[in-house]
């Protein structure tokens, strides 16, 4: 039998198949997944109704559409004050891990290393082995998820070529504060490292906290990729639809590859999210989202879940479980969906070495009532 090379060292499906398989064959209510379970805003529907009954049906120009990368550069600049040109600096992708990957790929070749701090969203490492590269985890501080600026310079070395940072965090809702950027500039400022800033959850920031983009720092955005996802910020992740962000030369290197991988990306979905963008009254997802946080941390309040910190952002709450059972966190979650009907991720998934703090993540991007139905299943657990 022919034996395929392995690209990477991640085995089997993702963690978030396998828990959303559990979550349908246990008929489990499933906050494991980060995926909205409620209708996307009618004006963006019918957007994309009227781009195809228009005949927007072919194919877009491969760094995507003018009008699209127009409206982005407006949209940044309307948000952050920041200028961004729309033909050299703007790529339109088919979502953001699509657009981490591209990144990753423009700027590695084999025995290069790659810093990234978990816990980490589970692409980040297959990505790098794609490439021939080394991905160098450096732990988050637990429980507050912060950087040790130390580890960070201790690991750096003449091999380290890029550091990916995600700020909403994925899994733990962590942020960085303009301090955190400062720092990493300090620590980059005579290298040739790239910085790679997957910043899809940017516009999920709670309890009037600022997201400070790598695009607002001008030393730091001269050798950056900026990733962002139209998925969370409009609650269409299914349309996989984001866009990348990087200095023009950085763009050609992007496009170099992104031509062969995908070539362009939805015409119609890209109509709509401009002609959306443009509008002006895209609904605004970050109130929306804190007030379905709110509203799970006051429901968790009934369980016998520990809740260390309120998530500062994204669509993730962590929680510990250390007042109801001793399992493995893979165990847990996987009983928890069998026999109480409600789906999380263990945080270990996102560890390279499936470090377990007893900690298991819930999404709470769901409607109030899936919210109340869940937590009611949950109350059921009793504490130790």
């Amino acid at each position: 039998m022919i034996q395929l090379p392995a690209k990477h060292s991640a085995t089997g499906n993702t963690i978030f198949s396998v828990m959303s398989a559990m979550a349908q064959q246990y008929n489990a209510i499933n906050l494991s997944q980060g995926f909205p379970d409620f209708n996307i805003d009618e004006q963006l529907s019918q957007f994309l109704a009227k781009a195809t009954t228009d005949g927007y049906n072919q194919y877009a120009p491969m760094p995507g559409l003018p009008l699209l990368r127009q409206a982005i550069a407006a949209d940044l600049h309307r948000r952050y004050n920041i200028g961004v040109d729309a033909d050299a600096e703007i790529t339109v992708t088919p979502g953001a891990t699509y657009g981490i990957y591209t990144a990753l790929s423009a700027v590695l070749q084999p025995g290069d290393e790659v810093i990234i701090f978990e816990p980490a969203y589970d692409s980040y490492i297959p990505n790098i082995e794609m490439n021939g590269a080394k991905a160098i985890p450096i732990a988050l501080t637990v429980p507050d998820y912060g950087v040790d600026w130390n580890k960070v310079k201790e690991a750096i070395t003449p091999a380290t070529k890029a550091i990916v940072v995600n700020t909403p965090n994925n899994p733990t809702g962590a942020i960085w504060s303009k301090e955190d950027w400062d720092t990493l500039a300090e620590l980059v400022r005579d290298t040739d490292l790239v910085i790679v800033s997957d910043e899809v959850y940017e516009q999920l920031v709670f309890d009037g906290a600022k997201h400070y983009s790598v695009l607002e720092h001008a030393e730091l955005r001269a050798r950056s990729f900026a990733l962002y996802s139209f998925g969370k910020s409009y609650n269409n992740t299914g349309w996989k639809m984001g866009y990348a962000v990087a200095p023009a030369e950085y763009t050609v290197a992007f496009r170099r590859l992104h031509q062969f991988l995908v070539f362009t990306v939805n015409t119609p979905a890209q109509y709509a999210l401009a002609w959306h963008i443009a509008s002006g009254s895209a609904m605004q997802v970050r109130p929306l989202m804190e007030q379905k946080r709110n509203y799970f941390l006051e429901l968790m309040k009934q369980t016998p879940f520990t809740i260390h910190q309120p998530a500062k952002g994204s669509y993730f709450q962590l929680a510990s479980y250390e007042r109801i059972s001793d399992l493995p966190d893979m165990e847990f979650a996987q009983w928890l969906t069998q026999e109480h009907g409600v789906a999380t991720i263990p945080v270990s998934a996102f560890y390279h070495n499936k470090k377990d703090d007893k900690i298991v993540r819930f999404c709470f991007a769901k409607k109030e009532e899936t919210l109340q139905l869940a937590v009611e299943r949950l109350t059921k657990l009793s504490a130790r």
